[in-house]
């Protein structure tokens, strides 16, 4: 990890129980409603490297000891620095004992199997992972979206402009079915935007459309 002088590290929430709080309701609210885009408030200095989304979530979720894994170019960024001057958590090279991961593109995300899973015993010793997801560039009618259907959605709910592939959304979509099988076991994933989260628990189908 590249050391960064600490006049160069960002602040964190301006006030720690109220950020924490606020940022701990929007990841709630994201869970609830699966394919909800659910804003985030910034009140801290976010990373460059990263969006302030994701940089917000995992400010408020890891703890002093927590385990996160990061992908290959966040590993030398300001993000993982600040990160963990912020939370003291511990960065892990191994998917498997992770908490959290921290992804920065579709490129860079390991098979969802890779992660901790968690057992039918203790499912929520899994891994949360967090996929920052850039503008896509492609017309939305190009654009393949996810459609989901699961607990707290009516019918069902869809995501688009996630700025993948149709080869990368194929392959998610086929590794998900999988980790959605393995319920109570497997992990959960958030989108991270620029604006805010979209929720993607373990107890959601998802298929692809368009």
């Amino acid at each position: 990890m590249k050391t960064i002088e600490l006049s160069e590290i960002g602040t964190g929430f301006h006030d720690i129980s109220l950020g924490s709080q606020s940022a701990f309701r929007s990841a709630l609210e994201a869970l609830s409603y699966p394919g909800r885009a659910v804003p985030l408030a910034v009140t801290f200095e976010a990373p460059t490297a990263t969006h302030a989304s994701s940089s917000g979530l995992l400010l408020a979720l890891l703890e002093p000891g927590s385990k996160l894994w990061l992908s290959p170019s966040l590993i030398n960024t300001d993000a993982a620095t600040w990160i963990v001057f912020h939370t003291d958590c511990k960065i892990t090279p191994h998917q498997h004992e992770a908490d959290f991961a921290w992804i920065k593109n579709w490129d860079e995300l390991p098979t969802l199997e890779s992660f901790a899973l968690g057992s039918d015993e203790y499912p929520d010793h899994s891994t949360t992972c967090v996929i920052d997801i850039a503008a896509s560039s492609l017309p939305t009618t190009k654009t393949p979206t996810l459609t989901l259907v699961g607990p707290g959605i009516a019918n069902t709910s869809t995501i688009g402009q996630l700025s993948a592939t149709a080869a990368q959304l194929a392959g998610f979509v086929s590794q998900w079915a999988q980790n959605h099988a393995s319920f109570p076991r497997g992990v959960d994933v958030f989108f991270a935007t620029s604006t805010g989260l979209i929720g993607l628990p373990r107890t959601t189908r998802i298929e692809i459309s368009g």
